[in-house]
């Protein structure tokens, strides 16, 4: 295991991640969801505020830059109008069923469900950026994908205590990415379209 300060180089891969997709996104280079952006910083705003009240400690910063990220994309998102990307009622399904997942934390008040529901809302809030990783991956740029995998996986190496409050989203964040790096750098999508 590594040392429990790595956590604040897998957090700040994280923002660097996002820093990317947002300078991509000002360009007009990649067209983020915006339902998936704005969802995905606040479910995991939500896991963090679980964590720390559960004294998760410095391991919980990976969460926060995991929230904050997106939240910097989301806005930038408003910068440039070319940077668009047209919602479906499928996105919009998906965001409803999100937060209903938070309100269902806001119910219970319970640390490791409001993680579990923060992770049930924030794979929701994914499908539509893997539908469109799957179907349109030139609108995507994998290298942030990478690079929170990375930063994920570090975090998960600094874990001492593998209980749920510690270890679900730093492995639930090293899977989503690994997906949608996977499906943007193979374009899989497209390829089983012509074939």
């Amino acid at each position: 295991m590594l040392d429990e300060n790595w956590v604040i180089l897998g957090a700040c891969l994280n923002l660097i991640g996002a820093g990317i997709y947002a300078f991509n996104t000002i360009k007009g280079k990649t067209k983020p969801n915006k339902i998936s952006w704005l969802l995905w910083s606040i479910a995991p705003f939500i896991a963090f505020c679980a964590q720390v009240s559960q004294g998760v400690g410095l391991i919980s910063l990976m969460t926060f830059a995991v929230g904050f990220g997106p939240l910097i994309v989301f806005i930038s998102s408003f910068i440039n109008k070319k940077a668009y990307w047209k919602l479906t009622k499928f996105d919009l399904i998906c965001a409803v069923f999100s937060v209903v997942g938070l309100i269902f934390w806001q119910l219970t008040k319970i640390g490791n469900l409001a993680i579990l529901f923060a992770l049930f809302a924030d794979s929701l809030a994914s499908i539509p950026t893997i539908v469109k990783s799957y179907k349109f991956p030139e609108t995507e740029n994998a290298a942030p994908f990478t690079i929170g995998t990375v930063g994920a996986l570090i975090s998960a190496l600094t874990i001492n205590n593998w209980t749920f409050k510690y270890f679900a989203f730093p492995i639930y964040i090293m899977i989503v990415n690994s997906i949608i790096f996977f499906l943007i750098y193979s374009k899989i999508g497209k390829k089983l379209e012509r074939g």
